[in-house]
């Protein structure tokens, strides 16, 4: 099979640093890759030459077999690709709907939307809605409060929500749960499982090594700037994936990238 999304020699410098040091990355149809590594180990690096944040100095992107070179990540998002980055990207003071739609606002038909810039918020409203609703998040109960009224848990729903619903292709979530407690955890690895179901492939980047190792397909292990192995998290333990990603254990020639 081949992946949807792949990475072949990226590297990336910013003066004498080497963030990516001819690194190389595979996501699969279908599937939940984790991304996991030390700090400073390069994944930041490594997600924003995917998304289009950054552009590597040399190696080659292929989305779905065809080259890509990202200028922005506007760009990588019109081919299909939505980023949710841990900052969350949402303005607090806007409602649900302005939130879900930033940045891609629905015009009006006609003179109003063309030449006056109008915008359909009623169209916005019930697509957002539907939106929530299908991943089950309208316990929200209503789409114009503002993004500041809500708690930490349905933020990070609205944002994955949001990639869901504009994300054709991949959607790539940066520590998703790192701000939340167990319980709205919870909720978002749920989240993360139904999009999955409806067959979007997902990068998850995480320190949460429970959250892991219970969603993950495959396990993609970054350091010193590039891919050192993918496990399978059925066959190695959290012990053995933190060893790896230290140093302090060596993965054999099967497993390494």
């Amino acid at each position: 099979m081949e992946p949807i999304l792949k990475g072949r020699g990226l590297v990336k410098r910013y003066g004498k640093v080497t963030a990516l040091d001819r690194c190389d990355f595979d996501l699969y149809p279908g599937e939940i890759l984790a991304v996991i590594g030390d700090n400073g180990a390069g994944k930041s690096s490594l997600i924003k030459a995917l998304s289009g944040a950054v552009i590597p100095d040399e190696g080659e992107i292929h989305l779905e077999g065809k080259p890509i070179n990202f200028a922005s990540p506007i760009e990588a998002r019109d081919a299909g690709i939505e980023t949710v980055y841990q900052t969350l990207a949402m303005s607090p003071a806007l409602s649900i709907a302005d939130n879900m739609f930033m940045g891609r606002e629905i015009r009006k038909p006609g003179i109003a939307g063309k030449i006056f810039r109008k915008l359909d918020k009623a169209a916005m409203e019930k697509f957002a809605r539907q939106k929530l609703s299908d991943l089950g998040l309208m316990t929200i109960q209503n789409i114009n409060q503002a993004v500041e009224t809500l708690s930490g848990g349905q933020r990070q729903g609205v944002a994955v929500a949001r990639a869901a619903a504009f994300g054709s292709k991949v959607i790539i979530l940066d520590e998703p749960t790192a701000a939340l407690g167990v319980k709205e955890s919870r909720k978002v690895l749920e989240l993360i499982k139904d999009v999955k179901a409806r067959g979007m492939p997902i990068v998850l980047i995480s320190h949460n090594m429970p959250h892991v190792f219970e969603i993950a397909d495959r396990i993609h292990v970054h350091r010193l700037g590039k891919r050192l192995c993918v496990i399978d998290p059925k066959q190695y333990s959290m012990n053995d994936a933190v060893a790896f990603m230290t140093g302090a254990k060596v993965p054999d020639e099967a497993q390494a990238a």
